[in-house]
Formats: structure tokens, C-alpha cells, sequence
């Protein structure tokens, strides 16, 4: 059976390659992101360093038919359009049978971990006004998410207003700041509050750490399985932070996201919130929240989680919350869904009733996002 009006909460786009070295502003121009030819495919190359490939662009539905194709490097040649052209983008949705989409960057990822906390503003806001122009051809069914540094607070929450005057749906922060700035510190209350006065979900997105200062970019770039097949980690600890210090009693209104995460990590740590706060030996610091509330209670509440194929998530689906479920294609990365997201769909979420499947699919993220007519 075809699930109707399917929303992907996370999609990307591919960066065009002449984006920053034709745009960004001219104090930055040579260290900015560019693209050069090497022997294996096409790479960039940011504040003199290598840093990614097209491969997440180029081989999306590889992994279903051709697996042994899969490759780590691509030319830029090779890129479906859909994944920096809109119309086309729009094309694949309905070939796949999506709607719309929440749009994310690939490049962009990585350029998290570039230590100059100045050049990787000025890099996001190029990046932030491409993808605004390219959710304008189809603004009830492309949803853009801004790049924000939060290094500078300030700064941060001018760029956030900014993007949302732009027509930008939400933010993408780090997923785990350097540890001298963790998600815990007061630096941040201008800035959740700013993001909830906005109506400007936050997302913590896989791949988006900050290094620490002195480490080089390549050193952060290294994926070892152990650290991949783990990423979870670091998104436990920064909306544990979140949680543990009130944040989101303060702020009710504000919506935190992991995305690309998936979900069967969600029930320990949930029991593993409130055991600590309830049952381990408490501090005089520690903040207390009111009317009996738990870290759960704020968790269900508040944030929402984006997942791609996780079958025991969905067995779990009570546990950690059926509205806080949003399923996404990770379109046009290797890893997609993509061109079967409607069979995959329906295999992972075989036996959940209609009403439910329907939240998963579609109005949970048409809800947070503002999809009008979805």
C-alpha cells in the first residue's frame, strides 16, 4: 500500500561547487571552500585542506542493486540534479513518492569542524541565502534549514533572525561544541530564547562536531567505525545538558532535534535521565525542576527526533514518543532510502496502526515545519 503525502524530514542538497569561491566575501575568497580535480574524483578543499567528496551525491540507490559500486570519491559531474537543481529535487520526491522536503547540506557537514570561528561564519552565510533562493521555487514543499556558528552568540542569533526573515524554516547548531562551550553553559540563554521567539526549531545534526582548539581539521575528519557506529554519543550529551540544566523548562517553547541519530538509543537514555536526577547523589548546583516534572517528561515534549530506517526504534515507538517521530530518505547520500523509500517505509513500519504511520510520515514534521496543505 502507498502511504499518501510522505515528508522527509531530512534531505540534502549537494553545494554547487563555484558556491563560496564566487560569493563569499573577498577577505575570505582564498581559503574558502573550493573544488579541485584529484585522480580518485572531485574534493574540496577548505582554508587549505581536504575535507569531502561528491560520493554523497552521486550514488544515491547504489547500495540496493550495485552495492559493491559504492565508492568513497566522486566528480561533481556525476551529482543527480535533483540535489542542486529544485525542480529536479522536486522530480525524485515524486518519483519516490515525497512531498517535501527538509533540507539539510552535505559539504556543510563537514565545515563544522573548521577551527577559524570567523571564516566558518561568512562561509555559512553564503550557504544560508543559496538555500533560501532555492526553496523560493517551491516554498510550501522545500523547507530550508540554516547553518548557524554559535561560537559568537551575537552573532548567532543576528544570523538566525536574519534567515528567518529569509524564509528559512529552522537552524542546524553543532552537535557537540567544543568542551569548553558545551550546551550547558548560561552563554546560551539569549540564544534559546531567540530561536523559541522565532519559531526556529534547532537540529543537531550527525557529522557536525566543533573541534577542539589546536586540532587540526583533518584530525576531526578521521570516521573510525567504532566512533561512527557510536555517533549517538555526542547527542546524548549535549540534550542531556540541555535537559539537566532546565533549558527547556525555561524555554517551552523552543524545539531541539537529532537528526540522523535514529532512535533505539532513546529508551536507555531516557531511563538513564531520570534514574540520575532521581536516584544519583545530588549536588547543591544541580538544578530542580518544578511540579514533580522529569528529564522525560521535558524530553518528550521538546524534542524531536529524525530517523531513516531504524525497525526497533519503531517497536519502541512508545517508549520514546510517537509525536516526537519524524522520518527522513537522507536524500541524495549514499545511505538514502531513495528510490524506495515507499517499500522501506513499508516494511519498518509493518503492524503500526494508520493513525501513527501518519504522524511518523508526515504530520508530525508538517506540524513543526509549517508544510501548509501536508
Amino acid at each position: 500500500m502507498t502511504i499518501a503525502k510522505i515528508l522527509s524530514s531530512d534531505s540534502h542538497v549537494v553545494e554547487p561547487p563555484d558556491l563560496w569561491a564566487t560569493h563569499l566575501e573577498p577577505k575570505f575568497r582564498e581559503r574558502a571552500p573550493r573544488v579541485v580535480q584529484e585522480d580518485d574524483g572531485d574534493w574540496w578543499i577548505v582554508d587549505g585542506q581536504r575535507t569531502n567528496s561528491f560520493q554523497g551525491g552521486a550514488q544515491a540507490g547504489k547500495r540496493f542493486e550495485h552495492h559493491d559500486e559504492v565508492k568513497p570519491a566522486a566528480r561533481f559531474a556525476e551529482v543527480r540534479p535533483g540535489a542542486y537543481l529544485p525542480e529536479a529535487h522536486l522530480a525524485d520526491n515524486e518519483a519516490d513518492g515525497v512531498y517535501g522536503s527538509v533540507l539539510y547540506p552535505t559539504e556543510g557537514l563537514t565545515l563544522y569542524s573548521v577551527p577559524d570561528s570567523d571564516l566558518l561564519t561568512a562561509v555559512f552565510r553564503v550557504y544560508n541565502d543559496w538555500i533560501a533562493e532555492f526553496c523560493r521555487a517551491a516554498p510550501q514543499r522545500l523547507k530550508g534549514i540554516a547553518m548557524i556558528n554559535v561560537d559568537d552568540i551575537p552573532e548567532a542569533i543576528k544570523e538566525l533572525e536574519r534567515t528567518r526573515a529569509r524564509g528559512l524554516a529552522g537552524a542546524m547548531i553543532t552537535v557537540y561544541p567544543a568542551e569548553e562551550y558545551s550546551y550547558d553553559r548560561p552563554e546560551y540563554e539569549p540564544f534559546w530564547a531567540a530561536a523559541q521567539d522565532l519559531d526556529m526549531p534547532l537540529s543537531l545534526h550527525i557529522a557536525t562536531n566543533r573541534p577542539s582548539p589546536g586540532i587540526p581539521l583533518e584530525d576531526n575528519r578521521r570516521t573510525r567505525p567504532a566512533l561512527l557506529a557510536n555517533a549517538d554519543h555526542w547527542v546524548r550529551v549535549s540534550l542531556g545538558h540541555m535537559i539537566f540544566t532546565g533549558v527547556f523548562e525555561r524555554y517551552p517553547r523552543l524545539h531541539v532535534g537529532t537528526v540522523e541519530h535514529e532512535l533505539s538509543w532513546v529508551p536507555h537514555f531516557l531511563e538513564r535521565l531520570d534514574y540520575t536526577y532521581t536516584q544519583r547523589a545530588r549536588r547543591d548546583w544541580w538544578y530542580r525542576f518544578r511540579d514533580n516534572m522529569l528529564p522525560s517528561d521535558f524530553f518528550h515534549r521538546s524534542v524531536f527526533l529524525s530517523f531513516q530506517e531504524d525497525q526497533l526504534g519503531i517497536r519502541d515507538r512508545a517508549l520514546i514518543g510517537v509525536e516526537n517521530l519524524m522520518w527522513g530518505s537522507d536524500y541524495p547520500h549514499t545511505e538514502a532510502t531513495f528510490p524506495r523509500s515507499q517499500q522501506i517505509l513499508e516494511r519498518i513500519l509493518a503492524g503500526v496502526p494508520e493513525e501513527e504511520r501518519t504522524k511518523i510520515t508526515c504530520t508530525n514534521v508538517a506540524r513543526l515545519y509549517h508544510f501548509d496543505g501536508a
